[in-house]
């Protein structure tokens, strides 16, 4: 019986261990989430509060077609994620446009090396695990 107990214990701290080193999963951002996330990114950038929403509006936009264009693919049943990249780069070229006409020079620079990475940080080659 105590043999049983301890080998039931064991498999259920190995069950609750291997589910929370998957990382969770759970629900996807709202674009309003998101949109929020990205301008608390930005606070280095010191914007004022005209360019902070028209910041918003550009950001909330981008995340808004980005999310339509993803259902739209998904629905179709073919759900290509090189075609998707494809169509995401030329959303984000559009957005950074968009935003390089509100941010000085020096804020726009800092938005693509620093912030714009750390809210899309570029996704692996398809190799998990130490690939070669």
């Amino acid at each position: 019986m105590k043999k049983q107990f301890v080998l039931m214990a064991i498999a259920a701290i190995f069950s609750f261990t291997a589910v929370s080193a998957q990382g969770g999963g759970g629900q996807r951002m709202t674009v309003e989430e998101r949109t929020a996330a990205a301008i608390e990114k930005m606070t280095p950038l010191n914007l004022g509060s005209d360019v902070k929403s028209k910041a918003d509006a550009i950001i909330t936009a981008f995340y808004k077609e980005q999310q339509t264009v993803m259902e739209e693919m998904r629905s179709s049943g073919s759900f290509d994620r090189e075609a998707f990249g494809v169509k995401r780069k030329e959303m984000a070229e559009a957005r950074d446009k968009r935003l390089k006409e509100i941010f000085t020079e020096e804020q726009f620079t800092k938005w693509t090396k620093e912030i714009d990475p750390s809210i899309n940080p570029p996704r692996g080659g398809g190799q998990r695990g130490g690939g070669k």
